[in-house]
């Protein structure tokens, strides 16, 4: 079985896509404009928390001041050497910019660790998922977790399960989301917060 045949089993059966975006979206592919500061309108971030044995996914649209779900997942993947999971991890999220359109990427950045070549491996994720973004012409957010533990929850040492409860109530999901999606998630809406105050910010400068 293909790496692309495996990635749409996975994101079959774990992702989740909401209702009101099931059709085909495009109409507001081509709105990323001059960096954050130039979205107008519908903004779409891809929020990810990459990882070489699983990777969130999770997309947000933001429509003035209102933050919708649209859709979410997990790649898991196959046992094997770093080399193939990274190919892996270029497939699968191919496919979901390919599905969900987004005008912008935003990732988790990394953290200081006690295991070196648990940092390392994390590395080549990010750069894997940096790529992916870049090569598909969207601009890129970089955020600590602390960061955005803060944005969501209100504290940066919130727990995994405290995030995925917030951001079900937050986008109105009908069940948390998988920890590794609901991190996504809430990098997503730390994006799409960023970017509406680096708007604010580029107003108020002219």
């Amino acid at each position: 079985m293909s790496v692309q045949a495996v990635h749409l089993r996975h994101r079959m059966s774990e992702g989740y896509l909401a209702p009101q975006h099931w059709a085909k979206r495009s109409a507001f592919a081509a709105l990323a404009n001059h960096g954050l500061g130039g979205y107008k309108g519908c903004m779409r971030v891809l929020g990810i928390d990459p990882g070489t044995i699983k990777l969130g996914w999770g997309v947000v649209e933001r429509e003035g001041t209102r933050v919708r779900h649209v859709a979410h997942g997990t790649l898991r993947m196959p046992k094997g050497e770093l080399a193939d999971r990274l190919v892996y991890i270029d497939a699968g999220l191919t496919e979901v910019i390919a599905a969900h359109a987004p005008d912008a990427g935003a990732v988790e950045s990394i953290f200081f660790s006690k295991n070196a070549q648990s940092a390392a491996k994390l590395g080549h994720a990010r750069g894997v998922v940096l790529l992916c973004l870049r090569r598909a012409g969207l601009e890129v957010g970089e955020y600590p977790p602390s960061t955005v533990k803060r944005a969501v929850v209100g504290r940066g040492r919130a727990e995994k399960h405290q995030v995925a409860r917030i951001i079900m109530s937050m986008l109105r999901l009908p069940e948390a989301p998988q920890e590794d999606a609901a991190d996504a998630l809430a990098v997503a809406v730390t994006h799409v917060h960023t970017a509406r105050f680096a708007r604010s910010l580029a107003r108020a400068a002219r």
